[in-house]
């Protein structure tokens, strides 16, 4: 497709400082182009406030802000807890969130008959992939187009000076430039001072920290918190029925009071680099860690082993932008079936950015007090020499063969 004949753009827009320059940018480039921008709001609250007027104030023709909130726990955060799935201790929140905003980019794309469809993701990170691959699954053939890996800009600072030199009106300076991203999920921070991995993150430092507060700024008394769940998935919290989306919700309320989710890693990215990042996840934290001590109950030990191996698997799927593959629907399928006996409570206490296990109960459960007491019970432990023998004889025939032929120790 020629460049002049791309008449009508649409556009993953956030609001955030990179996709506000790139729609005068496109305008610059593409003379008497369209501009549709798009929003998919993921739970990313008061960052959606005034971003209609925003957008067609620096040329976007209109602003679809699309609310995605349900479809994202349902068909994307569950699925991917359910699967355990953690990358390098990070709890994909933004992996999660891009193919639901591109899938929804892409219908829209093809509903207004666009030539092209552009994003603000660097030329260095994940997301670009993320949003490709999407792309690719929903509007094969159409055009994309990714500013960072074409213009001249090299840095955010220019950027900022872009957006100053085209009257685009920012949210932030030059000295909270932190390159964010925020969804009802999690909130990533990268850039300025977390480039240097001698730095410490500024916890403390006011304004830092969106979602909750430092550890050290946490109440002196413990919150508890009672999580129920119905075949993996969460239903009700202390005791009333919600939906999960308003479960996480709650969690976020009380793991960010409780100074629950702070992650500071350096993670390896997809495109080969390492970089540092520091994350937010106080409810996602929380309810991980209820399911997976649930889990410790209901699942039997093979099928709990062989979860714990393909999370990994998972985990890399998601990060790397394969939602939308054979295998990552195959490994779901295999998840829900481990979860058909994932039902029941757990109770854990928060304190000060700790999450500790104060009781879990299931009907499903697999754990019998009689057999694991140390007490009287009808288990006859004169069956383990047997067991013993058995187990070990691989070990016995060896160490015979080796002594026989001189190799033994």
């Amino acid at each position: 497709m020629a460049e002049n004949t791309i008449k009508k753009i649409a556009l993953a827009y956030s609001g955030g400082l990179d996709t506000s320059i790139i729609i005068p940018w496109l305008k610059d480039n593409y003379p008497g182009c369209e501009v549709i921008a798009v929003c998919g709001d993921v739970g990313q609250g008061s960052e959606n406030e005034g971003l209609e007027e925003k957008a067609k104030k620096t040329g976007a023709s209109k602003l679809y802000i699309e609310d995605l909130t349900d479809e994202f726990v349902d068909d994307f955060i569950i699925p991917t807890m359910k699967a355990g799935a953690i990358y390098e201790d990070y709890l994909l929140g933004t992996s999660m969130a891009r193919p639901v905003i591109a899938k929804r980019l892409a219908e829209i794309a093809l509903k207004e008959g666009c030539d092209a469809i552009a994003h603000g993701c660097t030329g260095k990170g994940n997301d670009q992939v993320r949003f490709e691959l999407t792309l690719k699954h929903f509007a094969p053939g159409m055009k994309i187009i990714a500013p960072w890996r074409v213009w001249d800009i090299k840095s955010r600072d220019e950027e900022i000076d872009f957006a100053e030199a085209h009257h685009v009106p920012l949210r932030i300076s030059r000295e909270t430039n932190y390159s964010k991203d925020k969804n009802m999920w999690h909130l990533s921070h990268e850039g300025l001072d977390l480039e240097d991995t001698g730095n410490e993150p500024q916890y403390e430092k006011p304004g830092f920290l969106e979602m909750g507060v430092s550890p050290i700024d946490a109440p002196d008394e413990p919150t508890y918190v009672e999580i129920e769940f119905d075949r993996g998935v969460p239903v009700a919290i202390d005791g009333e029925r919600k939906s999960a989306k308003e479960i996480i919700f709650r969690l976020n309320e009380l793991g960010g009071k409780n100074g629950i989710g702070l992650l500071d890693i350096v993670e390896n990215r997809l495109v080969g680099m390492k970089c540092r990042g520091v994350y937010e996840t106080p409810g996602g934290t929380i309810l991980y860690r209820a399911h997976e001590y649930l889990e410790t109950v209901c699942l039997d030990k093979m099928t709990q082993h062989e979860k714990q191996r393909l999370s990994i698997t998972f985990a890399e799927l998601v990060y790397n932008g394969q939602w939308y593959t054979p295998l990552r629907e195959a490994l779901s399928a295999f998840v829900d079936k481990t979860q058909e006996r994932v039902s029941g409570r757990v109770r854990l206490k928060l304190y000060k950015g700790n999450i500790i296990k104060a009781g879990v109960w299931s009907d499903w459960s697999l754990y019998s007090d009689e057999l694991a007491t140390f007490g009287e019970s009808d288990y006859d432990q004169a069956d383990s020499a047997g067991f013993i023998n058995l187990f070990g004889l691989p070990v016995a025939v060896q160490a015979q063969v080796d002594k026989k032929n001189g190799r033994g120790n």
